[in-house]
């Protein structure tokens, strides 16, 4: 997707993808990665969700990255903590680092995001990444997130349902696809259920977890 259509959906607001709630699959399932209390868990196109103060409120430290300032602006008003921002070293591309005390966002496009900047990461959580991003773009993105993350372990939410009844995003990302991007983590289902009420009121859908490990 081209960035300019996700800064005009979060400047109409069109944000149908925000979820009002805590993500159930998170709670579920985030003691597969086995991460202590104190880890540093990355969220790639993490907006302006929930899962990240369900995370703060446990003890770990949060590192998001995030095309869009709007959702940025909200997600700091929202947790009432008053940003910090900077351009950080090693980056290539129009990024800027929105920091406070447990909690780092990185805004700007996620593929100029450089491990440098980045920073150590002990987890990472998708839940709105890999299904936002066309088939074409998925290649890249897993390998790049696994370069910029060190291949730390990660809980990956994917959705798949049939995409001849709407276009996306969010896009279905089948167990196949999941499979062959991510052949070198050993991905393990960790769960797997119906979407309660469809994907939109337009197509049933089956929500998945995943845990992937370190390549080996």
């Amino acid at each position: 997707m081209q960035a300019d259509f996700w800064h005009e959906r979060w400047s109409k607001n069109q944000i149908g993808f925000h979820e009002d709630a805590v993500n159930p699959l998170l709670v579920a399932h985030f003691a597969a990665l086995g991460v202590a209390k104190s880890a540093r868990v990355f969220l790639p196109l993490c907006g302006k969700t929930l899962d990240i103060d369900w995370l703060l409120a446990r003890g770990y430290h949060v590192a998001g990255a995030e095309l869009s300032q709007v959702a940025v602006e909200a997600l700091f008003e929202r947790l009432k903590l008053p940003p910090t921002i900077e351009r950080p070293s090693g980056t290539t591309g129009d990024i800027t680092r929105w920091s406070s005390p447990g909690l780092d966002v990185f805004v700007g496009d996620i593929f100029a995001l450089a491990a440098e900047s980045l920073g150590s990461v002990d987890a990472v959580y998708d839940r709105a990444a890999l299904i936002a991003l066309p088939p074409e773009m998925r290649p890249r993105y897993a390998a790049h997130l696994d370069a910029i993350t060190q291949g730390a372990p990660q809980l990956l939410i994917a959705l798949d349902y049939d995409q001849t009844r709407m276009p996306g995003p969010p896009f279905a990302v089948n167990e196949d696809e999941v499979r062959k991007l991510y052949s070198a983590r050993a991905p393990e289902l960790l769960s797997r259920q119906e979407l309660p009420g469809g994907l939109k009121g337009v197509s049933p859908a089956i929500e998945s977890a995943w845990l992937l490990r370190r390549p080996a």
